[in-house]
């Protein structure tokens, strides 16, 4: 693709607060000035907002600040001002019920900020899972000149000389408590080592995967997804991002330019072969919807389907991001998939070439990590897209984490009605239960949590677990976590809390999953599922007032990213009127 450059000099956007000697041209500079910033910065140069989402709240993105600055001098270098700004954070970790409810409102939070402010383009910093694709809506949504740079990965952990993944190994080692495994004492003790610098997780989990679908997007400068938040180069790829943003301002390369249906096909196809975050699903659809485009759950499959895994990383692999970066990280798997004919290679990237020609000298500097076209670590990556009876809208499963034996299978349901049912009854040995049979979790979808939390992963059992079994297929209306694993169908759409079949699922149903024909289908008669349809009520008491009302109320299904129905599309860039 080939981009033409916008006029230069043409009158900035900022300079409608600032370029001028009226009563409200000096109201606004003046005030700007008790920062101690000279009278020629509002001289016509691009004042470029910071769009910073550090929080000590939100540990993956707690370094932010230092980054900021980094930013800040190769803005400056390149002659625009920076001006930093906060919005709300979402943070996985610590954030309730899930940062999943929360990351609408920060992108409302980024939009309206971006829009009411003299800005003329945006450097967007994020770290933690819900805040890369929050900020990418709200810039998308605007319109104005933005890229991204996002707080890579923390170090390997290590424990007794073994790699420890942030999320994949709490969930492995969580489970071999139950079994009996491992013991308390050296759970707490491997604690220490899950998280030992700054960064987000260390696998190839939804952080992870969306710093990789940003650079696939071609919203990030080439290499951003990978370099470890504590090496050196995080900082230069900061400052070379704050000099580049100047540079897009002047040729007005805008996020609408380079988020075109040929980018999510990347996209989509780069998740597939980095083993990449089911989460990804819900939030390339909601970004997409920002920019006009109709990415559907069918995409997923269509351009998904047949990319191998090449990525070697847990969950579904053994290695870690440090050696994912080491080993020429992401540029090399565009380099492949380009390779291979799977890469749109004209798609425009914000570093003004075509994502064919920033990678095609990409080399790989270790084989085991990322492998191979002729020696995946799964031949059909992707996601799988399931549908059915029991799931007519979709629901989605990650075949490369899933147990292979199990991707055939008809089993007997076990139902939890909520996420508290579950808690209080899969650690009673009364359970009905065996490895045959399909843990059912219903009300955990965007509405019926509220906010659609990662509890899809289930632990298991521990009478199961003791078997020495792993993995059983788990069906939900809720998220899982991308450093989890297992044999794990999520998002099943139309949810529970809006009438859909999974609310009518009993115990003793049998469900059937046919992953490579991409069924998933309740054994029961249509007349039984109409009539228990019909007679079904819905548990859900919508909140009274607040954000969590809003959410309730507007939020769309996970079939389509689950955005709020009134922010779906590009709002534009026009200067609000002044109030002065």
């Amino acid at each position: 693709m080939t981009f033409k450059p916008a006029a230069w000099p043409r009158k900035l956007r900022s300079q409608e607060w600032f370029g001028a000697d009226s009563r409200d041209h000096i109201y606004h500079r003046s005030w700007m000035k008790n920062q101690g910033l000279p009278a020629d910065l509002f001289d016509g140069r691009p004042v470029i907002g910071i769009c910073n989402t550090w929080s000590q709240l939100t540990p993956c993105n707690a370094h932010l600040r230092d980054l900021a600055e980094r930013v800040k001098h190769g803005i400056y270098e390149a002659g625009g001002l920076p001006l930093e700004f906060p919005v709300f954070s979402t943070g996985e970790s610590a954030l309730r019920p899930t940062a999943m409810m929360y990351r609408n409102l920060a992108a409302m939070d980024v939009e309206e900020a971006i829009r009411a402010n003299p800005l003329d383009g945006v450097v967007l910093l994020c770290g933690c899972d819900k805040t890369t694709p929050a900020l990418l809506m709200g810039a998308a949504s605007v319109d104005l000149p933005a890229i991204m740079v996002s707080g890579g990965p923390m170090m390997n952990g290590w424990f007794r000389g073994e790699r420890v993944g942030s999320g994949t190994a709490l969930w492995q080692m969580s489970e071999d408590i139950k079994a009996g495994k491992m013991t308390r004492e050296d759970f707490l003790e491997a604690e220490q080592a899950m998280s030992r610098s700054p960064g987000s997780c260390n696998t190839m989990g939804t952080a992870s995967s969306m710093a990789s679908m940003v650079e696939a997007l071609g919203m990030a400068l080439s290499g951003n997804a990978a370099i470890p938040a504590v090496d050196s180069r995080r900082r230069v790829m900061s400052h070379v991002t704050g000099r580049r943003i100047v540079q897009m301002v002047k040729d007005d390369l805008k996020p609408s330019d380079v988020l075109t249906p040929e980018a999510f096909q990347n996209a989509i196809r780069t998740n597939g072969a980095i083993g990449g975050s089911t989460n990804a699903v819900i939030h390339l659809m909601a970004i997409a919807g920002r920019v006009g485009i109709d990415l559907t759950l069918d995409d997923w499959d269509t351009f998904g389907r047949d990319v191998p895994t090449i990525v070697n990383l847990m969950p579904s692999g053994k290695y870690l991001m440090e050696e994912f970066f080491y080993a020429g990280g992401l540029p090399v798997v565009i380099k492949r998939l380009g390779e291979a004919g799977l890469l749109n290679r004209d798609a425009l990237t914000v570093s003004g070439d075509t994502a064919w020609d920033q990678v095609k000298d990409a080399v790989n500097h270790n084989e085991d990590v990322i492998r191979p076209a002729g020696e995946p670590l799964a031949k059909q990556g992707g996601i799988a897209v399931l549908r059915g009876n029991l799931a007519p809208k979709g629901a989605v499963l990650k075949p490369s984490a899933a147990s292979p034996h199990l991707l055939t299978h008809r089993g007997r349901a076990v139902v939890f009605e909520d996420i508290d049912d579950y808690k209080a009854r899969i650690n009673d040995d009364d359970l009905d239960i065996d490895e045959t049979c399909v843990m059912v979790l219903k009300m955990c979808g965007p509405r019926g949590y509220p906010g659609m939390s990662e509890v899809g992963n289930m632990g298991l059992p521990p009478k199961v677990l003791k078997k020495g079994i792993t993995d059983m297929v788990r069906i939900s209306d809720a998220r899982m976590s991308g450093t989890a694993y297992g044999t794990v169908i999520l998002h099943t759409s139309p949810e529970a809390a809006a009438g859909g079949p999974l609310a009518i699922v009993q115990d003793g149903d049998m469900i059937e999953l046919d992953m490579p024909n991409r069924r998933l289908h309740l054994d029961v008669p249509d007349a039984e599922i109409a009539r228990r349809l019909a007679a079904w009520k819905n548990p859900v008491v919508p909140p009274a007032s607040g954000y969590a009302r809003l959410f309730h109320d507007h939020v769309q299904g996970a079939d389509t990213g689950a955005d709020f129905d009134f922010l779906v599309g590009c709002r534009g860039n026009a200067v609000p009127r002044d109030s002065h």
